[in-house]
């Protein structure tokens, strides 16, 4: 059986950068990671493509996300991240934003298969890596199963076999990005039904997952039908070590999961290695400071990691707390 996307985490802008990836593959090692997404223009003609590309090698296996409408540009985007060594690359038919509508990217693409399903066979006829699409089940007026299966199906054609279904249809005038995530109801059964319509392609379920639990049931319908995989964010963005259930419930991956104060003091020696490379500590601790969500004085960790993040100081005092905190815990319970 092909596990190779059973738990996705969503590409979030402002969020999914390298330093929250590697909190997270701290956590999870089977995972599969995504970046921020990142358009292709700036890639191919950005001053500073590098620094978009960056990763550390612990954060494999990683997906691009590339946004972008122009074949000749994502064919080139597409080169230069093999080349750098991601896993996947990703193409963006699914972000509502009036700034990506306005560049001809994200989910006004939906209206346009066939130039969805050029972009899709520029970028695979040019890298060895897989091309998937991450889009929604149906923008504005255009959200019958007929659109739906006729659009999979033009870009499947193209050379795509791995898609990310958003369960929601997008509204592209009058909702913002974070009103389009939670207005539109969410509708599990297009996706179960584009997975019977097209059971030779990889369908993963994106949208309204909250718990491992919740999205562990989720792979499976009433009837059977079995999904390839889910692909959660916020949630384990807010609570990230929530992945430590992850390997177990979907990879079948016995192995015990890095206690919280074990992730932490990783955490802090790849801090003290970014922030010695002129990062500010705000950009890496402010991943973290979701890691005791839940536990006994999780306000104490949160105020510590923020202070110390605008402040800056020994970052020795979070690896102390962790280990105070995990203690509390295990007595608590």
């Amino acid at each position: 059986m092909d596990l190779s996307h059973a738990f996705n985490i969503a590409p979030m802008m402002d969020c999914t950068d390298r330093h929250c990836r590697y909190l997270m593959r701290l956590i999870s090692r089977r995972a599969r990671l995504y970046t921020e997404m990142v358009t292709s223009n700036a890639l191919v003609r950005g001053r500073d493509p590098a620094r978009f590309l960056a990763f550390d090698a612990a954060e494999q296996p990683l997906a691009l996300q590339l946004g972008g409408s122009d074949p000749a540009q994502l064919k080139e985007a597409a080169r230069m991240a093999e080349d750098r060594g991601f896993a996947e690359v990703n193409l963006n038919v699914g972000c509502p934003s009036d700034r990506v509508t306005s560049g001809r990217f994200g989910a006004c693409l939906m209206a346009e298969p066939n130039l969805v399903a050029e972009c899709v066979a520029a970028m695979g006829n040019a890298v060895r890596i897989p091309i998937t699409v991450k889009t929604r089940i149906g923008i504005d007026d255009l959200d019958s199963d007929a659109h739906l299966d006729a659009f999979i199906a033009t870009v499947a054609a193209a050379g795509c076999d791995t898609f990310i279904i958003h369960a929601r249809k997008a509204w592209l005038q009058g909702l913002s990005p974070k009103q389009n995530r939670e207005i539109p109801p969410l509708r599990y059964e297009r996706v179960y039904a584009l997975k019977r319509t097209f059971p030779q392609l990889r369908i993963v379920l994106n949208g309204g997952l909250k718990t491992c639990d919740a999205a562990r049931r989720a792979l499976t319908d009433t009837d059977g039908t079995a999904l390839d995989g889910v692909m959660l964010g916020r949630v384990p963005y807010d609570e990230p070590y929530m992945l430590a259930e992850v390997d177990q419930l979907f990879f079948a991956d016995q192995a015990p999961p890095a206690s919280r104060a074990l992730v932490t003091e990783a955490y802090i020696d790849y801090a003290r290695r970014a922030i010695g490379g002129y990062v500010r500590p705000h950009h890496v601790l402010r991943h973290a400071v979701g890691l005791f969500h839940g536990r006994p004085n999780a306000r104490l960790w949160r105020q510590t990691l923020t202070r110390l993040g605008q402040e800056g100081g020994n970052l020795e005092e979070i690896n102390v707390l962790a280990r105070t905190l995990e203690g509390q815990t295990a007595l608590a319970a």
